[in-house]
């Protein structure tokens, strides 16, 4: 028993002191991500979020889908989902949960996070203050946990702030902007004047579900009950629910910090009324049995304050895509800006601009210019509210989060501040340590002078040439233009047979197209035209192009839209092949042809688009010479994806056993292997709510053996669906051989290897 008298004085909560190397504010994607990449790397992390669950906008509590690059395979960026650990829980959390169920996003969060014994979680816990040494040094932040009654000191030499809202930021004193630059501060002609709004506002979701028996709905009295007031709501769709309601959305004239809580009961008078219409205005009655199943309790913010860094990303960063000598992530969302008045506009709910390909982000835009100690994560990087509208998508903000996680471990190993990773021969550090761990950087090939298997003979069992692409599989009318693409290396582009199928004589226009920029997947450059004249029927046509490629890039064979003509496609699916249509994906864009206002800063193009799975094949074919794009070198070109090639070793498939032999003149003594593999990059892997007809990748290789010399068996693994496999050896084995024997993932398709890295000792 307990017992205390009553007391005069006012009585103090539970300090606990907290001592780590790196505290993390914010428990979202970004802080996520960041706090799991340095923990791997041996630092001492203690991760702080406010809310009972990990993930932020991802997470049960509000239910967005995770997107970055890849922008719902919506656009031209081809292979661009984000690697690194935000690879790994998205490929995770679909082998565990393809439908997309928030919850078990949820458990996966937690589990990687409890799994790391580097990291101290603190949940349902709120920074609202802030210590500091000096005016440019944080000494502590300051937080209480509403469900222990225990206030928290978090000292550390390092601070991330990935909350969001910027609250560390904020309160030690680090320089942030709210609202929208002016077009001449940094040349930005799609920044929004004050009619449009200087800030994006809140959205919340909701479920309904089918009970089978008719369910009646009394709306409570907040509710919203003339909707003649929402313009939006004219264009509702009953098919609609969770974050395909996006566009509920309100708050872009408010201060959506310390106003977020009258958001957020606005949002609710508008869902309420929705659903009130719907049950009781008797105009939907095939809804007579639905209940509302979950409406969202706090809402997703988009925009607040953004912090200054050394460097600010702005629209020319986005749409020309610049290179920086410090480029640590990539983004290739759209630049999607919102109008303020939300649901309450007459305005379409965004405005989306896409570039020609993904961009690169600098590190200098991930720390505070005037804290010497303070990272910036997530929403709040140093971007103009322009480029914003691109960045803050939450894959992006946690692709930037491991290369803050990364950096913040090479401060605690050679004892600097976050500037002091931004010098070239540091920065070089920086990204070789991040692309050895999966993450992407575009234009960067991993180049480690300690890293073995480059320094390797390598034998292969046999080597897939790129012949033929079999005859067996469906039809595809011309509906729209039609390209298949092709990795074509140095030479003459070899001669093409295609099958086509006409309803009547006809004739089919077919380019062999390129991009202007070399990477980019925007066809925009004809190479070569030519017609091909079809009789009624059934028919093998041969195409020729006279052109001679300098450079390993991908090619475009398109085909013009024709509906009374198909093409045959192949059952058969490679790692790097893909057919694309000249069309357009309505949640992204609204048009097959991008085409902006004069006067914006943004470029007029065509979308040339894959299709999901199950659909999605490849168009039938023969060569009259193999190309030659998957060979062993590629094992060790320092890419882990398709790019300007593939990027990849492939086995042939008639090859019982296949296998990857690298030796070397002299015993080495190996430490650690990775092993790099296909989870198809272009795959969106939505987490929440889309749903996915597949829980692993087809193209993955899932069993394989790593061997040494003596042939004594270092790993064997059955059921692998990951992007990288890294055996860390409890002792190092000292060899002249490391063989890695790998299957075929499924009778179709052909095991290939994007990379092999051996290294002496932990990188």
């Amino acid at each position: 028993m307990i017992r205390e008298e009553s007391s005069s004085d006012v009585r103090k909560l539970k300090t606990d002191e907290i001592y780590s190397d790196l505290v993390v504010v914010g428990g979202g994607m970004a802080g996520v991500c960041c706090a799991i990449t340095a923990a791997r790397q041996g630092v001492k992390v203690t991760l702080v979020q406010d809310r009972p669950v990990l993930g932020g906008n991802a997470s049960s509590e509000i239910r967005l889908w995770i997107l970055g690059a890849t922008s719902h395979m919506g656009n031209n960026n081809r292979w661009a989902r984000e690697g690194g650990v935000i690879d790994e829980i998205l490929v995770e959390n679909m082998y565990r949960n393809p439908e997309g169920n928030p919850l078990i996003l949820d458990t996966v969060l937690i589990e990687k996070v409890t799994e790391e014994p580097n990291i101290k979680l603190l949940l349902n816990t709120a920074v609202y203050e802030a210590e500091k040494s000096d005016d440019g040094t944080i000494r502590a932040a300051v937080a209480f946990c509403s469900q222990n009654s225990t206030r928290y000191r978090l000292l550390a030499p390092l601070f991330v702030d990935a909350s969001g809202d910027g609250i560390l930021g904020f309160l030690s004193g680090a320089a942030f902007r709210i609202g929208a630059e002016g077009k001449e501060e940094f040349d930005e002609q799609f920044a929004p004047d004050t009619q449009y709004g200087e800030l994006l506002g809140h959205s919340m979701y909701f479920y309904s579900k089918d009970t089978g028996k008719p369910v009646r709905f009394v709306a409570p009295s907040y509710t919203l009950k003339t909707l003649d007031q929402l313009p939006r709501f004219k264009s509702f769709n009953l098919k609609q629910h969770g974050c395909w309601l996006w566009w509920v959305e309100y708050g872009g004239r408010l201060d959506t910090i310390h106003e977020s809580e009258r958001i957020k009961w606005e949002l609710w008078k508008v869902i309420y009324g929705i659903w009130h219409h719907i049950k009781n205005s008797g105009e939907f009655p095939e809804k007579e049995n639905h209940t509302l199943e979950w409406v969202g309790t706090i809402p997703g913010k988009r925009e607040s304050r953004r912090f200054e860094g050394d460097f600010m990303l702005t629209q020319k960063d986005v749409v020309e895509q610049r290179a920086h000598y410090d480029a640590v992530s990539f983004g290739g969302w759209a630049l999607d800006l919102h109008p303020a008045d939300g649901v309450y506009g007459d305005k379409p709910g965004c405005t989306q601009w896409h570039s020609k390909g993904v961009y690169q982000i600098p590190y200098r835009t991930m720390y505070s210019r005037n804290i010497q100690n303070l990272f910036l994560s997530g929403r709040i990087i140093s971007a103009s509210h322009v480029a914003f509208g691109s960045s803050r998508v939450m894959a992006t903000c946690a692709h930037n989060g491991q290369a803050v996680g990364m950096a913040a471990a090479i401060c605690k190993e050679k004892g600097l501040l976050p500037k002091g990773v931004s010098s070239p021969e540091l920065i070089g550090e920086l990204q070789r340590r991040l692309v050895a761990g999966g993450q992407y950087i575009p234009g960067y090939r991993l180049h480690d002078d300690e890293e073995l298997a480059h320094q390797a003979e390598i034998k292969v069992s046999s080597t897939y040439k790129l012949t033929t692409l079999p005859f067996d599989g469906p039809w595809r009318k011309l509906d729209f233009a039609m390209a298949q693409m092709l990795p074509v290396g140095k030479g003459s582009m070899p001669k093409i047979t295609v099958e086509l199928q006409a309803d009547v004589a006809t004739q089919v226009s077919v380019r062999l197209m390129a991009a202007a920029k070399r990477g980019n997947f925007t066809p925009e450059v004809v190479l070569g035209e030519t017609v091909l004249s079809l009789e009624a029927g059934v028919q093998l046509q041969e195409i020729a192009f006279d052109y001679t490629q300098k450079d390993e890039s991908y090619l475009f064979l398109a085909f013009s839209p024709n509906s009374e003509v198909a093409v045959r496609q192949s059952l058969t699916r490679l790692t790097g092949l893909l057919a694309v249509y000249q069309r357009f994906n309505k949640e992204v864009a609204t048009s097959s042809l991008q085409s902006p206002p004069e006067g914006i800063g943004i470029e007029s193009f065509e979308f040339w688009l894959p299709e999901r799975r199950p659909n999605g094949h490849n168009l039938a074919f023969s060569l009259s010479e193999p190309l030659q794009v998957y060979e062993k070198h590629n094992l060790t070109n320092g890419v882990f994806r398709p790019t300007t090639g593939t990027n990849a070793w492939m086995a042939a498939t008639d090859m019982a056993q296949n296998w990857v032999e690298l030796s070397w003149k002299e015993p080495q003594q190996i430490g650690i292997i990775k092993l790099y593999f296909d989870t198809d990059y272009d795959h969106p892997m939505e987490s929440t709510l889309l749903g996915h007809p597949e829980s692993e990748m087809p193209f993955c290789i899932r069993q394989f053996t790593i061997l040494d010399g003596k042939g004594k068996v270092l790993a064997s693994v059955a059921d692998n669906h990951q992007s990288m496999f890294a055996l860390e050896l409890a002792e190092a084995v000292v060899t002249d051989r490391i063989r890695v024997e790998v299957a075929h993932p499924l009778p179709e398709i052909p095991a290939a290897l994007f990379g092999i890295t051996c290294y002496p000792k932990k990188k």
